[in-house]
């Protein structure tokens, strides 16, 4: 119960810390700081007293933003990635295979990049913006659409007048 208390407190902390440093008053602060610290160059004679003090203290502050933005990065991230599932997993034509895909290899997104790459080709030819796919019947859904449109007279016009005007350019 303890360790549950402590990540709440860090939790709040975190979240407190990360809406503090971003505000506008904060910029001024730091700001202030060192119009401070350069006001005081003449009065410390510049020394390497007065430069070590700036340069300890940006380290220090700058070292643990670091973790903390990191930290607010992850958990903003969690949470596009959870309503990113939300509007998959309800949507009646999206792959329940996308749901969590953060979690593949490099390898595995290189290839999901692939397919999307050739669905958007496939897309490009069909000239509908209305016309979805899923990761499953992409092919199998062109194939048929064009099955299908290519025996209408007039969408064989209307193509041909297309292509032979993106020639022409």
């Amino acid at each position: 119960m303890v360790k549950g208390k402590k990540k709440h407190l860090f939790e709040r902390f975190a979240n407190w810390a990360t809406m503090a440093t971003g505000s506008s008053a904060a910029f001024i602060g730091a700001i202030s700081v060192i119009l401070l610290w350069l006001v005081t160059g003449p009065i410390f004679k510049y020394s390497d007293t007065w430069q070590l003090i700036i340069n300890t203290g940006t380290t220090i502050i700058t070292f643990l933003m670091v973790f903390l933005i990191q930290k607010s990065q992850n958990k903003d991230s969690k949470a596009i990635h959870l309503k990113l599932n939300e509007l998959l997993a309800s949507h009646q034509g999206a792959s329940n295979r996308m749901v969590d895909i953060e979690d593949l290899t490099e390898l595995e997104l290189d290839q999901l990049h692939k397919f999307y790459v050739r669905l958007a080709q496939l897309a490009e030819k069909e000239d509908d913006l209305t016309c979805t796919h899923s990761i499953d019947a992409a092919e199998d859904n062109h194939e048929s659409k064009q099955k299908n449109y290519s025996s209408k007279p007039h969408y064989i016009n209307a193509r041909s007048k297309r292509d032979t005007s993106k020639k022409s350019k």
